[in-house]
């Protein structure tokens, strides 16, 4: 028997029961529509099709979801870094002093924007 066989089983039951969930789920749940549920929702503001006034869109979502990214990239690239960091010498210790001065600078941008202001 091929290795890959058990695979291709998990990954068939996986499919079943993603898809039977799904079916019941759509047969057995409750279906009320209304005008607030079928609305397009983009983060807590109406959707117009055209701008009339003008006035700018706000941004607090999008620099929020920018801050987690930032620390969240630099979390992800630190850690195994640090894990191995006896290993990389001199090589490793420039490359991740690079990439912290270049993560600094989305960092800065989102500071001076408002991003870290919670207020």
């Amino acid at each position: 028997m091929s290795p890959y066989v058990s695979l291709l089983i998990m990954l068939a039951a996986a499919l079943v029961i993603a898809l039977s969930g799904l079916a019941v789920s759509a047969i057995m749940g409750p279906f009320k529509p209304n005008r607030t549920k079928v609305q397009t929702y983009e983060c807590g503001i109406d959707p117009t099709p055209a701008r009339a006034s003008g006035a700018r869109f706000p941004v607090k979502y999008y620099l929020t979801a920018m801050t987690f990214i930032v620390f969240d990239i630099e979390v992800v690239f630190l850690y195994p870094w640090a894990v191995s960091f006896s290993s990389l010498s001199w090589f490793g210790l420039i490359a991740m002093m690079t990439f912290v001065f270049l993560i600094t600078v989305p960092f800065v941008y989102e500071w001076r924007r408002g991003g870290l202001d919670w207020t």
